[in-house]
C-alpha cells in the first residue's frame, strides 16, 4: 500500500508497540503531529512543558517498563532541547528513540529557520542516528533505530526526518518486528571455566553489582550466584534493586558515598566479581589502590568496557543473566565462615546514622520505604537527595530506583517520574528532588496537573546548592560561592499555580502524615521539607582517593 511519510512514521510506531509518545510538536513536524491525531486512540501522546522533559520522560518511561521510550520534537531549537536528555540515556545505556523533523532537503545547510544538524550534534551521544532525506528508506530506518537502541548494551538512537520527507508517498508493507536475543555470541568456555577456576580458590569473595544487572533483570541469577558463594554483595547507584537491600549479605552502596562496609570489604576482598559495572570513578576512587588485594572478574555485554577503567583478571562478555545461569550450572556452594564474621563485624561496627530528632534526608527516605515496603519506583534529581535515595532505601527489585547516574542530569527527575508512571500506572511513582534541582524541570508540574499523572514530588528543600555546598565547606574553606538559594520562592504556591496541590512540612511527623495523604490521593502532589543547609552526606571518600578512607560524622569530631 501506498503511503506518506507520515503515516509510515506512525504505521511503525505501531509495529514497533508503542502505546505512548512524549513530546512538543512544531512548524517542521506538524504532518506527523497531524497524522498522529488521527491514531491518538492508538497512541497516546503526552505534551510536556519541554522538550527536555520529553526526553527525559521516554527515559523514565524506558527504565520503568523495560521498553523503548520515544520521545519527539521539531527541528531547530526543539530538537536541540532534547539534547540533555539523549545524553542522560546515552550514559546510563536507556533505549530510546527520538524522533525529530528537519526543514526540506532543498533547504538543508542553508542556514534555514530553525535549521540545526541535529545529527552531527548528537553523533558522540547515540547509539547511532540517521537523517532521512528519501521516503523509500523511512521504514527500515525506523525498524532499525528501535532494534539497535535494544539490542546488545541498550542505548537512544535518533532519526531527523526533513520535512518533505514527511509528505511525500512511498510503498509501505507492514513487517512484524523479530524479537531482539540476548547477547550470547561472545561468552567462551574458557572463560567461565577461569571464573570457577578463580571463584572455588578464593576465601574473601565479594560481589559488586553494576546497573548491567538491572537492565538484564539478573536478579534471580544474581541470588542464586550470592548464596552458592555466600558472599557479600555491594552495588553502584545504578546497579540498586538488581540485588535486594533486604537480603542479609547485602553490605550498601560502593564508592565516594557507600558505606564504610562496602569500601572496607572491597578492600580486604581477595576476589572482587563485579557484574554489569563499568567501574565509573565516582565506584573505583583512586584507581591504583581499588580492591588492590583481589584479583577481579568482570562481566559486561559490551567487549569496550573490559580493562577500560581497571584491569582484570578474568572477563566473561555477555548478557548478565545468560552469564551467571552459566556460571551457576558449574557452581557448587561454597562457606566463607571466617570472612562472613569480618563482613558482619563491619555492618555492626559502622552502621548509617543520622539525627532522628529533626526533619533530615535520610529521615524523609525512610519514611517513604516505610510506608512504600519497597514496593515503589522511586526516581529523583542529583544531589544530596540523590545520595540519600541510595543509602537509605531498601530497593527490593530491579527497574525501581531511576536516577542519572552517568551524566549527573539536574532536572532529570520530575520528567522520569512523569514517564514512568505513564508506563507502570498502577505503581506509586514518587520523585525525591532537592530545591536546586526543581528549579531546574519544575514547569513539568503543569505537564502533571494537566493529565492528573498523579507522581508525588518530594523536595528536599535546604535552600542551597546541597551536594556543592557540602564540598565547599569541607574542601573550600566555607566560601560558598552562588550556592545559597535563599529567595522568595515559595513551591508550594507555584504548584497550585499549575494546578497541583502541596504543602510544606518542618517535622518528621508532619511529613508522615502528609505522604500518607498522597499516597491515596489520586492526584499528583508536592511536599515541600525545609531540612538543614548544613546537611551533609556521609560517609564520603575525598575526589581521587583510596575508597577505604571513607569518613563520616564521627570522624569529624
Amino acid at each position: 500500500m501506498k503511503l506518506t511519510g507520515s503515516e509510515i512514521v506512525i504505521a511503525c510506531l505501531k509495529e514497533q508497540g508503542v502505546d505512548t509518545i512524549f513530546g512538543y510538536p512544531g512548524g517542521a513536524i506538524l504532518n506527523i503531529y497531524d497524522e498522529l491525531y488521527k491514531h491518538s486512540s492508538e497512541i497516546r501522546h503526552i505534551l510536556t512543558s519541554h522538550e527536555q522533559g520529553a526526553a527525559h520522560a521516554a527515559d523514565g518511561y524506558a527504565r520503568a517498563t523495560g521498553k523503548v521510550g520515544v520521545c519527539m520534537a521539531t527541528s531547530g531549537p526543539g530538537a536541540t532541547n532534547l539534547v540533555t536528555g539523549i545524553a542522560t540515556a546515552y550514559m546510563d545505556s536507556v533505549p530510546i528513540v527520538a524522533i525529530t523533523a528537519n526543514v526540506s532537503v532543498p533547504l538543508l545547510g542553508r542556514d534555514s529557520f530553525q535549521e540545526v544538524d541535529i545529527a552531527g550534534v548528537t553523533m558522540p551521544i547515540t547509539k547511532h542516528n540517521y537523517i532521512v532525506k528519501d521516503v523509500t528508506q523511512l521504514a527500515d530506518t525506523i525498524r532499525w533505530a528501535f532494534r539497535i537502541a535494544k539490542e546488545g548494551r541498550p542505548g537512544p538512537v535518533l532519526i531527523d526526518i526533513t520535512k518533505d520527507v514527511t509528505a511525500a508517498s512511498a510503498e509501505y508493507t507492514p513487517v512484524v518486528p523479530e524479537p531482539v536475543e540476548r547477547s550470547t555470541e561472545y561468552i567462551k568456555e574458557a572463560d567461565l571455566e577461569e571464573a570457577v577456576r578463580l571463584i572455588r580458590e578464593s576465601e574473601r569473595p565479594f560481589i559488586f553489582v553494576g546497573g548491567g544487572a538491572v537492565i538484564s533483570d539478573a536478579d534471580a541469577e544474581l541470588k542464586e550466584f550470592a548464596d552458592k558463594l555466600h558472599a557479600p554483595v555491594a552495588d553502584s547507584l545504578m546497579g540498586k534493586g538488581a540485588f535486594s537491600g533486604a537480603n542479609d549479605l547485602y553490605c550498601g552502596m560502593l564508592g565516594m558515598h557507600g558505606t564504610k562496609t562496602a569500601n572496607l570489604g572491597v578492600t580486604k576482598c581477595d576476589l572482587l566479581i563485579t557484574v554489569g559495572s563499568r567501574f565509573s570513578d565516582r565506584v573505583v576512587g583512586q584507581a591504583k589502590s581499588f580492591a588492590r588485594n583481589a584479583k577481579i572478574i568482570q562481566i559486561d555485554v559490551d567487549p569496550a568496557e573490559i580493562n577500560k577503567n581497571i584491569l582484570v583478571d578474568c572477563s566473561i562478555i555477555g548478557d548478565v543473566r545468560e552469564v551467571l545461569k552459566r556460571l551457576n550450572e558449574r557452581l557448587e556452594e561454597h562457606r566463607h565462615d571466617e570472612w562472613d564474621a569480618l563482613i558482619r563485624g563491619l555492618k555492626e561496627q559502622y552502621p548509617l546514622k543520622y539525627d532522628h530528632s529533626i526533619l533530615t534526608g535520610p529521615g524523609v527516605v525512610e519514611e517513604i520505604d516505610r510506608q512504600t515496603k519497597g514496593d515503589a519506583i522511586i526516581v529523583t534529581e542529583v544531589g544530596q537527595h540523590q545520595m540519600w535515595a541510595a543509602q537509605y532505601y531498601k530497593y527490593l527489585k530491579p527497574h525501581t530506583l531511576l536516577t542519572s547516574g552517568g551524566l549527573g542530569t539536574m532536572g532529570y527527575g520530575l520528567g522520569a517520574a512523569l514517564g514512568a508512571k505513564t508506563g507502570c500506572p498502577d505503581k506509586t511513582v514518587i520523585n525525591i528532588a532537592g530545591d536546586g534541582c526543581f528549579r531546574m524541570n519544575m514547569n513539568e508540574i503543569a505537564t502533571a496537573g494537566r493529565y492528573n499523572i498523579p507522581v508525588i514530588e518530594v523536595v528536599i528543600n535546604n535552600h542551597v546548592l546541597g551536594m556543592v555546598r557540602q564540598w565547599q565547606t569541607l574542601f573550600y574553606g566555607e566560601r560558598y560561592s552562588q550556592t545559597v538559594l535563599n529567595d522568595a520562592v515559595d513551591f508550594v504556591k507555584l504548584a497550585q499555580a499549575m494546578g497541583v496541590d502541596g504543602c510544606r512540612v518542618t517535622t518528621q511527623e508532619e511529613f508522615a502524615a502528609a505522604l500518607t495523604y498522597a499516597r491515596q490521593l489520586g492526584k499528583p502532589y508536592l511536599i515541600d521539607c525545609m531540612i538543614g543547609s548544613d546537611d551533609k552526606v556521609f560517609p564520603m571518600v575525598p575526589a581521587g582517593k583510596p575508597i577505604e578512607t571513607a569518613f563520616d560524622q564521627d570522624d569529624m569530631k
